[in-house]
């Protein structure tokens, strides 16, 4: 049975928590029981253009709750999209596969962009009306008992809190009519009508305005160029209880810059020139002095000025990726020459990642070397607490091993799923990537941990090019370059060759799977063994409590040495 199917069965505060997957008792505790003032903690962030947002942030089992709410709505509207055949253009705000940049694609190369907003957009949604929704609309139809429940989860002081998960699916269903009002609005004016929440845009080629959606004023005594909404744009707007900001109204032309929910739409789908100077101008302050400057708007209108504040890593690597976003989109990040932008974005990353990292960072050939080494360190933890600490019984790694992203960072980074050849480029342009960035006091290592066999060639090779020392793989580490070193699996038992898998010991090596036998080569017989990936998923992961990972203890021992040297060196201020 579907999800709505069963939500138009629930009677129950007991049944919707069910759908919630929560108990009844726990459910009903939040949200008749708990405190009102615990529900709720409200704080104020800067707009772009000026003034401040309200938030409202729920306390995290009420948070937990609207998250599950929200899923469980999208899914229902899902559902209803696919049996009803409707194809829902209009709203792009909080929704799958919709986002700011689809809204603002609908709009390109047009003579004209109008745009308003809705005025107190959330606020405007009440408890009644969102009880209200879920009662009559036919697609719903809830239990009056179940919507009543769906409204106190949702709503905080009689209206949807801008904070809280399920307001942005809510507001778009209630909304729903809205959209419907204004697309045959526009449509019978030769219009295209986007919505991304209370944010609205109408579009056309023609070459008059339609004075349905907008009006010019005269422009003796007001200046050229202001336009207001047309009343019919206002009578469907306030016919489904909402209201125009007046003050946020703004026509664009075809020869000015044309902008919808912060995308220039003239041609391509961009950002502003200067939003991408402002990010170049942050990473090139952040790598040369180790912070940055942010800025955000502070009052409003003709009285709105920049203050500035200290930036963070998190929001200048938000606004990167939402660079690169754009520039995927269009296509300029196929050519595999890295543009001006993506240099910018690698410099933040090399920086975040290796430069400003807080603790050593381990980069592996791939994701199976990093369970075997999670776990081999925290089954040695009391052995080497250079690598992990234990506290109360709870072990926390103390080096971090780096991940590899499937996203725009590995793209970016060249990093793609490691390999020896990759990590053989990664040392051969570490030292010209990031010469000219300020390392920090505490600089970390960044050790490269690569298996002593025939495929070490290549890294050894690039690391005499770039140390000028020639690397057998019988050090038990070698530094490379700024904080960068090189680590291979220890030779062991006069052996000529060595890889990661070496250090298990027979036993772990003799599981079954399926009745399947391990093997580490490359090339295998699928129906009778399984590979390295396998072996680090379904044997190492779940019986790292019961193997034994003695086999690691020479290759710790040269992690934790290698480390040690490198704290030595930056305590005595010769730091590499």
């Amino acid at each position: 049975m579907s999800q709505l199917s069963v939500l138009r069965e629930a009677k129950t505060l007991g049944d919707l928590a069910g759908l919630l997957s929560f108990q009844p008792k726990a459910l009903s505790y939040i949200l008749y029981k708990q405190p009102a003032e615990t529900k709720y903690t409200t704080f104020q962030i800067p707009k772009r253009g000026g003034g401040y947002r309200t938030i409202k942030a729920p306390a995290d089992a009420l948070k937990l709750v609207q998250r599950r709410l929200s899923d469980l709505l999208q899914d229902c509207a899902a559902e209803i999209t696919a049996a009803t055949g409707r194809k829902d253009r209009a709203a792009h705000g909080f929704k799958r596969q919709r986002s700011i940049v689809t809204n603002a694609r609908r709009h390109r190369h047009r003579r004209y962009v109008f745009n308003i907003d809705l005025e107190d957009f959330f606020p405007s949604i009440n408890l009644g009306r969102v009880r209200g929704f879920f009662i009559k609309n036919r697609d719903f139809a809830l239990h009056q008992r179940v919507a009543t429940v769906i409204a106190q989860i949702a709503c905080h002081d009689n209206s949807l809190p801008q904070g809280s998960p399920c307001s942005p699916v809510i507001s778009n269903l209630v909304g729903h009519m809205l959209d419907m009002r204004l697309i045959e609005l526009a449509s019978s004016a030769g219009c295209t009508y986007s919505r991304y929440a209370d944010d609205i845009t109408f579009s056309t080629n023609r070459s008059e305005f339609p004075t349905q959606i907008a009006i010019q004023l005269p422009t003796a005594g007001v200046g050229p160029h202001r336009w207001l909404p047309g009343e019919p744009l206002r009578r469907q707007i306030e016919r489904t209880g909402f209201h125009i900001n007046g003050s946020k109204t703004r026509m664009m032309y075809r020869r000015s810059r044309q902008a919808v929910t912060g995308l220039v739409v003239n041609q391509k789908i961009n950002v502003r020139t200067e939003y991408r100077r402002t990010v170049r101008a942050m990473v090139h302050q952040l790598i040369t002095t180790g912070a940055f400057d942010a800025y955000h708007a502070v009052g409003a209108g003709d009285s709105s000025s920049l203050a500035k504040r200290p930036g963070s890593l998190d929001e200048l690597h938000g606004m990167l990726g939402f660079i690169d976003t754009l520039d995927v989109y269009n296509n300029e990040s196929a050519s595999k020459v890295f543009s001006s932008t993506e240099r910018v974005y690698r410099n933040f990353l090399l920086y975040r990642n290796f430069l400003a990292a807080t603790m050593p960072v381990i980069l592996c050939e791939g994701e199976t070397d990093n369970v075997y080494l999670t776990h081999a360190i925290r089954s040695l933890a009391a052995n080497f607490p250079q690598l992990a600490e234990i506290t109360n019984g709870k072990i926390r790694l103390k080096v971090r091993l780096y991940k590899y992203p499937r996203s725009s960072t590995a793209r970016i980074l060249q990093l793609n799923d490691g390999g020896s050849a990759v990590l053989a480029k990664f040392i051969g342009q570490y030292e010209q990537h990031t010469s000219h960035f300020l390392a920090p006091p505490q600089l970390q290592p960044v050790v490269i941990l690569y298996d002593n066999d025939s495929g070490a060639a290549n890294i050894q090779n690039t690391i005499k090019q770039v140390a000028k020392i020639t690397v057998t793989g019988a050090e038990p580490y070698v530094h490379v370059v700024r904080n960068l070193y090189a680590l291979a699996v220890p030779l062991v038992s006069g052996a000529t060759e060595s890889m990661i898998e070496d250090c298990f010991d027979a036993p772990a090596k003799a599981i079954t799977i399926d009745g399947k036998s391990f093997n580490d080569a490359k090339g295998i017989d699928t129906a009778t063994q399984y590979g390295k990936k396998v072996f680090a998923h379904w044997v190492v992961r779940p019986r790292a409590d019961t193997i034994n990972f003695a086999g690691f203890t020479p290759l710790l021992t040269n992690l934790a040495a290698l480390i040690d040297a490198h704290n030595i060196a930056v305590a005595a201020g010769s730091a590499p």
